[in-house]
């Protein structure tokens, strides 16, 4: 399978954040350093952010830091929390709806080289873990999910599909994490039983 064949176009992401979050399970997000260094990491939890949730950074209105999240869908955006850890999201729906869905961890197919000192299955086992093994920061924010560009996205492989409709791989759907609004919705989606999401339950 091509790039060109697997890459996530925009148009598949221009639905709602309640159908891309779980959709993106089992997808891979693949990240294109300057020197060449390419990372792949299959997408194993996700969280869904939409409008009219107390949770979304647009909940309110549109300011300059969600700026991003009302334009058109396949789009990036990153954020600070606690002045420290990095969250990248995937914004989704469409234009002018705001709505993104947060990738919370990865399976790692190899470590950076600067993350030697973590399992492989823990490296990117949280958003921020994810970010940091990625190196990713506000500088991608606002970017397209293309090939060429420093990130992107692949549909999920044939043999991964067949273990879902046989029943080898399933889903769990649960509340999201870290949050003082919206607790109760069931947003957050994960691999089950995989060793690499941020946390069970």
């Amino acid at each position: 399978m091509t790039i060109e064949s697997s890459f996530i176009q925009p148009d598949w992401l221009s639905r709602s954040s309640l159908e891309v979050a779980p959709d993106l399970l089992g997808c891979t997000l693949v990240r294109q350093f300057a020197d060449g260094l390419t990372l792949r990491g299959m997408i194993v939890e996700t969280e869904a952010y939409t409008l009219g949730d107390p949770a979304c950074h647009a909940y309110r209105r549109q300011t300059d830091r969600n700026r991003i999240m009302f334009g058109a869908a396949g789009m990036t955006y990153v954020y600070l929390i606690y002045g420290i850890y990095h969250c990248l999201n995937v914004v989704t729906d469409r234009d002018g709806v705001p709505s993104a869905v947060l990738i919370r961890a990865l399976q790692l197919d190899q470590l950076p080289p600067w993350c030697l000192d973590e399992k492989l299955t823990r490296a990117a086992a949280g958003p921020g873990k994810l970010c940091r093994a990625f190196k990713i920061d506000l500088t991608l924010t606002a970017q397209p999910f293309q090939p060429g560009q420093s990130l992107w996205l692949e549909h999920r492989t044939p043999q991964f599909q067949e273990q879902i409709e046989q029943h080898a791989i399933a889903f769990v759907q649960t509340t999201r994490i870290g949050l003082t609004q919206g607790v109760d919705l069931p947003w957050r989606w994960y691999v089950k039983n995989c060793a690499a999401v941020s946390k069970k339950g």
